[in-house]
């Protein structure tokens, strides 16, 4: 059995329930929130064929070198080390999704995807609704910004189970300004779904993604990541809605080759781990700061407790003005 990394418990399980009530009175696209990328790539199926979220290059490896080369994609693929329920525990509650339907196999069925096959994506769902049962005042956002593989009826089928797993759990869209824990509360709302396909066009329980913003750095280069973080904040307050800051290194295909022996955890991440998290440690929430962070291997750090601990400093008079 895997042994639990240090500082993740279920002390962050009910964290927006504790929220005192000046911040659960406040928007919460002004609350820090911690999410995680990639959320569902703690498993993969290395015997599943390679996923179609994939470039030709590392499509034509994972043909010719076969088992080594999807033994090689899993360390790349693997971007977060908790389960679910762990992560839920941690108190992470944005979850970037990515999802497609195995090219040939019958049926509608949906997995998680990053590089190779994950889990069910049904499975991964009771998963949530389970937790959110038991923590009535916890609120997750799930972002499915990535659709592979996915027909008319893929949609379908998948809008369908979300509407049938969390029912009236599922916040309707309004105005992102609306939004309050205590708003939330009220209509017994714990999810908020953003499905960036036109597909979920006039079903309310469909946020669009132009309501969630994640703009992302594709860059090695920490340096470049900061920059490109602090520049993205500047614009928020034009665009009304949610923010996620991505605190995320993305390996190049070169990045990959040089890597290939020790993965994308040692090679890319835990290098860069304590620049990004000072960054994060600087940054306030309110109006023109920070909302949603996510970051890769969310239990290399006590990453959510940092995050969760930022919306103290809207607490005091300085707090909620511009940073």
């Amino acid at each position: 059995m895997k042994t639990r990394p240090a500082g993740i418990g279920n002390v962050n399980a009910d964290w927006m329930g504790s929220l005192p009530p000046k911040l659960s009175a406040m928007p919460l696209k002004h609350l820090a929130v911690p999410g995680s990328h990639d959320s569902f790539t703690y498993w993969v199926d290395v015997n599943a064929p390679v996923g179609p979220d994939q470039k030709p290059f590392v499509k034509y490896l994972a043909t010719m070198f076969s088992v080594v080369a999807k033994k090689v994609m899993v360390k790349w693929s693997m971007t977060q080390n908790l389960t679910f329920k762990e992560q839920l525990d941690a108190g992470i509650r944005y979850f970037d999704l990515r999802v497609s339907s195995k090219p040939g196999e019958a049926g509608n069925e949906i997995y998680f995807i990053h590089g190779l096959f994950g889990h069910k994506v049904q499975d991964g769902l009771l998963e949530i609704n389970s937790f959110l049962s038991r923590h009535r005042k916890e609120i997750v956002f799930l972002d499915f910004n990535h659709h592979y593989a996915m027909g008319p009826e893929h949609h379908v089928h998948l809008i369908t189970m979300l509407q049938e797993v969390f029912g009236s759990k599922l916040c309707h869209n309004c105005a992102v300004e609306a939004i309050t824990l205590d708003y939330l509360w009220a209509k017994k709302y714990q999810v908020i779904v953003f499905y960036h396909h036109p597909t979920a066009q006039g079903i309310s329980v469909m946020w669009p993604g132009n309501k969630i913003p994640a703009p992302w750095a594709n860059t090695t280069e920490p340096n470049k990541l900061l920059q490109f973080l602090e520049s993205t904040l500047k614009q928020r307050a034009k665009q009304g809605s949610f923010h996620v800051s991505q605190a995320i290194l993305t390996p190049r295909v070169n990045t990959v080759a040089k890597g290939l022996v020790w993965g994308l955890r040692s090679y890319l991440v835990e290098r860069n781990l304590p620049t990004i998290m000072s960054w994060v440690e600087a940054q306030r929430p309110g109006v023109d700061g920070v909302n949603i962070i996510t970051s890769d291997f969310v239990d290399l750090t006590d990453f959510a407790n940092i995050v969760i601990k930022l919306n103290n400093l809207l607490l005091s008079e300085q707090g909620h003005k511009a940073r």
